[in-house]
């Protein structure tokens, strides 16, 4: 069973950076389309960036300029680069992703377990 496993959350103050990784925790062949979810405290989950397989990216209004997010197709990684955080940017962080586990075989989306950003100073 793939499972996409997320790092790089903490504490951080207002104005910092923090970096988040999501990657797949077994060998796999592929990950196509991934997005960066958020969900604050008692709050719905809402998009924040999304990357396709080619390399383009899209953001929410309320981090362009500030979050940047990128992948290596080589390692199947995905980073989002928080810089100039806020204290609305605290939530618990997802990744989502359409997976092929296995060449020629189907593609499935996954998520990750989340990790916990805080903006706090």
């Amino acid at each position: 069973q793939v499972q996409l496993v997320e790092s790089g959350g903490g504490l951080a103050q207002p104005g910092g950076s923090l970096r988040l990784s999501c990657s797949a925790s077994e060998s796999i062949f592929r990950i196509y389309t991934v997005a960066w979810y958020r969900q604050p405290p008692g709050n719905q989950r809402e998009l924040v960036a999304t990357i396709t397989s080619e390399g383009n990216t899209n953001y929410a209004d309320s981090v362009k300029g500030r979050f940047t997010i990128s992948r290596d197709n080589a390692k199947n990684t995905v980073n989002l680069q928080m810089n100039s955080l806020k204290p609305e940017d605290t939530a618990v962080y997802y990744c989502n992703a359409l997976v092929a586990p296995r060449p020629g075989g189907n593609r499935y989306y996954y998520w990750g377990q989340g990790t916990q950003v805080t903006v706090s100073s």
